[in-house]
Formats: C-alpha cells, sequence, structure tokens
C-alpha cells in the first residue's frame, strides 16, 4: 500500500477522474476528504468506498466555482481538524461557446473554480506538508493545455496552460523538500465530462484511438507523481500530438488543431457546466 493512513482531499470528487482517483487512493490506503457539489453522490461513493476498502472518509459538499468556495473548504477541513498529505485538484468543466456567447459571471465561475481555487488550496496546504516533510499535489490539467488554442471554449486551453505552468514551478519550489507535484494532461477521456458539456454526441464520432479510461489515466498519474514528473502527458497518441505541437511552425500546428477541434467544438451554445 502506497498511502497508508495519508489523507487525500479530492475536489470534483463525485464523477469521472475524481471518483477513480478516490477508488485508487483508498485501495492504497489512504484516508480520504471529498469534496464535490453533489452531496447525495458524495455519500454513496463514501459509503462503497468505506465498504470496499476501510478507510476513513470525510464528505464535504462545496461549490468551488463560488468567490468564498476554496475559503468555505479550508474552514470546514481547520473545523474537522483535517491536515492534507495529499491534494487532488480536479474540479473543472469545459465551458461552450466563444468568449461573448457566455456572461461574464459564467466566466469568472469558470475562472474562479478551475485557476483560482486549485492556487488557493496549493497556497493554504502546502505549509503542513513541508512542516511534515511529505506532500503530493496533482493538478488536473488537459492536452488543451499543450497544444494551440482553437476557437471555442475560449479560456479553458489558457486555464489548462495556467496550470502546468503553475504546476512546474512549484515542483521546483519544493523538490528538495519530498513534495512531489505534477501537471496531469490527458486528452479524451471516458467520463461525464462531455455529457455534461453537451458535446457527447460530436465527440463520440471521434476515433476510439483517441480515448483512454479513467481508470488507466489515474493508475498512471499516481505513478508519474511518485516517480518525480512535473507534467504527465497519458498515452502515446497524446504525447505524439504533444510532442508535434512543439516541432510543427506555429502556422501549422495552429491550423491543425483548429480543423479538428471543430469537428467537436460548437462555437456558440448555453453553459451546462460540470463541476462534480
Amino acid at each position: 500500500m502506497r498511502y497508508p493512513k495519508k489523507i487525500a482531499l479530492i475536489t470534483g470528487a463525485s464523477a469521472g477522474l475524481g471518483a477513480e482517483f478516490a477508488e485508487q487512493l483508498a485501495a492504497q490506503g489512504a484516508d480520504l476528504v471529498l469534496c464535490a457539489r453533489r452531496l447525495e453522490r458524495l455519500n454513496a461513493l463514501a459509503d462503497s468506498l468505506r465498504s470496499k476498502h476501510k478507510v476513513h472518509i470525510e464528505v464535504i459538499a462545496q461549490d468551488l466555482a463560488n468567490a468564498d468556495g476554496a475559503e468555505e473548504l479550508l474552514n470546514q477541513l481547520d473545523q474537522r481538524q483535517i491536515h492534507v498529505d495529499i491534494l487532488i485538484n480536479n474540479a473543472g468543466y469545459g465551458l461552450p461557446g466563444y468568449l461573448l456567447s457566455q456572461p461574464w459571471s459564467e466566466h469568472a465561475r469558470s475562472l474562479q473554480l478551475m485557476l483560482n481555487a486549485p492556487t488557493q488550496l496549493c497556497r493554504a496546504l502546502l505549509p503542513a506538508m513541508q512542516e511534515k516533510g511529505f506532500g503530493r499535489i496533482i493538478n488536473v490539467a488537459s492536452l488543451a493545455g499543450l497544444v494551440p488554442p482553437s476557437a471555442g471554449h475560449t479560456t479553458y486551453g489558457a486555464i489548462k496552460s495556467y496550470l502546468i505552468r503553475f504546476s512546474e514551478s512549484l515542483a521546483l519550489e519544493h523538490g528538495q523538500k519530498q513534495i512531489k507535484i505534477l501537471a496531469l494532461c490527458p486528452g479524451f477521456t471516458y467520463t461525464e465530462f462531455h455529457d455534461a458539456n453537451g458535446a457527447r454526441a460530436r465527440v463520440g464520432a471521434l476515433p476510439k484511438i483517441l480515448w483512454m479510461d479513467a481508470r488507466t489515466v489515474v493508475r498512471q498519474a499516481l505513478d508519474a507523481v511518485e516517480t518525480n514528473r512535473r507534467v504527465y502527458v497519458n498515452g502515446w497518441i497524446n504525447f505524439f500530438l504533444a510532442s508535434l505541437a512543439k516541432i510543427l511552425p506555429n502556422a501549422w500546428a495552429s491550423a491543425l488543431t483548429n480543423s479538428q477541434a471543430s469537428k467537436f467544438r460548437e462555437p456558440t451554445g448555453t453553459d451546462s457546466s460540470h463541476r462534480g
């Protein structure tokens, strides 16, 4: 067991990669703090994992897209005297449409959830990790943060690029302190993500070679963070695409990305957000 009696906080834990992180961390002996909006789903997952793995699990229903969401989560941790050893910043969603297709209030919530909240949680939880001499942080980014931008989902790739660079800087700052930090960059993964943002019909037509299952993505992430990887791209096809984006002239790479993205991204649309 890799993490006996360590405490792992997982955001966006009610489904998809978050639920899979919970499953695999519990199987490796970690006690859990599960955070998402949907209390019923969190409780159901917690009951299942307690029965299966005999670990201690706390549930916190909190919407991290709210301006005070991360602060409220941290307050709950303090009140329950929970000291986090492993942080999985997973909560996120794709906001469809162009920048002007959505009201600012929706963009603000997206930025709060996927940019501000992960940064705030890292800042708040790192001091205790330093004091213990142990810490693991996985920031769930995306292949979208490594390839040229495309029209639609305007801020998504930019946010994921931030998470990648942010994680790399943190890893350099804490590499001598037994704190390991990883930006995880999966491509298309079988989860609820594309159902929630209304893109399932379009992405479902993409070649199966582009897809990975959540179990493999999470297993690779936990292996990668333990080997001190700072950025990990899941799957050979995604690694190839990320590498191609680096070596092609920018104009070519951008044209290629946009031609493919147009097959599964709506230029306009209403919010169908998914935050776990």
